[in-house]
């Protein structure tokens, strides 16, 4: 790596979201910055499938908390316009579909939110889906600034006052079913508010209610789809930093991450060619467990994350279809008769249920360009269990252990069969000319994820905050993670700030500076209409209110006292 003279040099592993972003990060500080990525493109799972005219996002389809994505450009002195990213909102949010043939529309439109609560929670129940709101909300704001934007490098990070007098307020010790069933009083709407949870990779019967902020960012600032596919923020991060010099080796797989000879530090890494590059710092964007357990010498740390609780995995579809789907809209969930029991067998079973409920996602229907004219390209996300190790029993017999080719069989026909009888599409085998299938063997061997979790460690309290694992190795200096299970989690916009988190821990180690978010601006003057007022203003009406009522309370408290000492004079 050639660089400045007295320039500090930077390899990251993995071209994920985190790693761009941190590779952009480091060489807008002034690292000389070169990423090693095993595949032929950049993003990881938030790459694109093309396929004659059509395309299809791999991973993520929506994008929530886009302020972190405008953060994340800001802090490299550019924005998403600036970088021709255009975010298209997507309303209504979702259609969800029901076995009885009745569906529920989520959108950011409050009058059309509170049209179909009180449907079926009668007049009552949009004032109880606003206490819902409020206290995601909490949920919301409180992440966000103690957790998104603060690392937790030990359990004494958790003492911290400023996170100890909130952590009730963020219900981490009950579920986010049992949190919504406080609001919600039909089992129809406690499923409408609580299926989010499978963008964790848990059941809403064990995530904690913390999580209930997805609901809240959904319904409060909405769903976006970058035009083009959501790609296209990777790709313009990746222009970035190879603005500020950032060197992109694609096809390069890293065997192992080279180490000082005490191995107490990391000094480079070792190619698959067998090339040694040396740098003054290492950063890991790879699957976490991956990592430690095929990059790094074997560790109890290494053999500890593969008993973690891993989250889902998932068999996903992509198919290209000779015409268009009407009855389908942007965003579509499909939810299981048997909630909880499905959400047992991806968990606790590791399998398809026998009634899965799944994702449909047709990004034809608000971007065009996603497949030909007049024709839709649809992708299908059937949450299922993560790979066991043969080693595993996991409670599980040996001729119930898992058979993809069967579950996939399984998933497509229930997934055709399902649609057609909720939403009165027909045909869709018939309108299918092509299908690309991943699975959880497929995102393992593509991606490198341990279990084919597609995203990561699960996000139990365990498993989060300083119990999750840490940015930088424990027992090696200068090596440093960022990614999906890590701190502070799983998400794109979460590992976008995660990024934040690990690019200004490196700088630490050098004593630089962080070049983002600390110019002092000028305050500016606060008009007298604008100023904050402590309490409420009151007229003079309600001061003559007030002092009629001061005086009747005076006298009658007056009289009492008169007529007390009267009686005591004629005693």
């Amino acid at each position: 790596m050639k660089e400045k003279s007295g320039q500090k040099t930077a390899i990251i592993v993995g071209a994920g979201v985190g790693g761009v972003a941190t590779a952009a990060r480091l060489a807008k500080a002034g690292f000389k910055v070169t990423v090693f990525e095993k595949n032929e493109f950049t993003g990881g799972r938030c790459s694109l499938i093309h396929h004659a005219g059509y395309r299809f996002d791999q991973g993520p389809s929506l994008l929530l908390l886009p302020h972190l994505f405008h953060e994340a450009f800001h802090d490299l002195d550019t924005s998403l316009e600036a970088e021709g990213v255009e975010f298209m909102k997507c309303e209504p949010n979702y259609n969800l579909w029901f076995s009885d043939g009745e569906s529920f529309e989520l959108s950011t439109d409050v009058s059309r939110m509170k049209d179909e609560v009180e449907k079926w929670e009668g007049k009552d129940g949009f004032e109880r889906y606003l206490g819902f709101l409020q206290e995601a909300h909490r949920h919301y704001e409180l992440s966000v600034t103690h957790v998104l934007k603060k690392n937790y490098t030990s359990l004494f990070s958790m003492a911290r006052p400023s996170f100890l007098r909130h952590l009730l307020a963020l219900h981490p010790f009950e579920s986010i079913y049992s949190r919504a069933s406080k609001y919600f009083w039909t089992e129809r709407l406690r499923r409408v508010f609580t299926f989010g949870s499978m963008y964790m990779g848990m059941s809403p019967f064990d995530a904690p209610g913390t999580y209930s902020l997805l609901q809240y960012t959904e319904l409060a600032e909405g769903i976006w789809y970058p035009k083009g596919g959501f790609h296209s923020v990777i790709a313009a991060l990746v222009r970035v930093g190879e603005r500020y010099g950032v060197t992109y080796r694609l096809s390069t797989s890293v065997s192992s991450i080279q180490l000082s000879p005490n191995s107490r530090r990391a000094t480079g890494v070792v190619l698959d060619s067998g090339e040694v590059i040396s740098a003054d710092i290492v950063i890991v964007n790879a699957d976490l467990v991956y990592a430690y357990n095929n990059l790094l010498p074997q560790s109890s740390k290494a053999a500890s994350l593969q008993k973690r609780s891993a989250s889902c995995s998932s068999i996903s579809f992509y198919w290209a279809m000779n015409r268009t789907i009407p009855e389908l809209t942007t965003h579509n969930i499909f939810l299981a008769d048997d909630y909880r029991e499905s959400f047992d067998d991806i968990f606790k079973k590791q399998l398809i249920p026998s009634q899965p409920s799944f994702y449909v996602n047709v990004p034809s229907r608000i971007d065009p360009a996603a497949a030909p004219e007049g024709k839709d390209g649809i992708v299908v996300l059937v949450p299922v269990g993560h790979l066991l190790d043969e080693k595993e029993g996991s409670g599980i017999k040996v001729e119930s252990k898992q058979d993809w080719e069967g579950m996939v069989t399984k998933a497509r026909e229930t997934v055709f069969s399902t649609i057609e009888a909720r939403t009165g599409a027909q045909d869709l085998q018939g309108a299918l000319v092509k299908e690309i299938v991943n699975t959880p063997q497929s995102w393992k061997d593509v991606f490198n994820l341990d279990k084919g979790a597609i995203l990561g460690l699960s996000h139990s309290f365990f498993n989060v905050l300083s119990f999750r694992p840490s940015t930088k190795h424990s027992s090696i200096d200068r090596l440093h993670f960022v990614g999906a299970s890590t701190h502070p989690g799983t998400g794109v916009p979460i590992v976008l700030a995660g990024s934040k988190i690990t690019s200004d821990q490196v700088l630490d180690v050098f004593g630089m500076e962080k070049p983002w978010g600390r110019s002092v601006k000028k305050k500016a003057e606060v008009k007298k209409i604008d100023k904050v007022h402590a309490l409420p203003m009151l007229s003079n009406f309600h001061i003559a209110w007030l002092t009629l009522v001061f005086v009747m309370v005076m006298a009658a408290l007056r009289f009492d006292v008169l007529e007390g000492l009267g009686e005591g004079v004629w005693r």
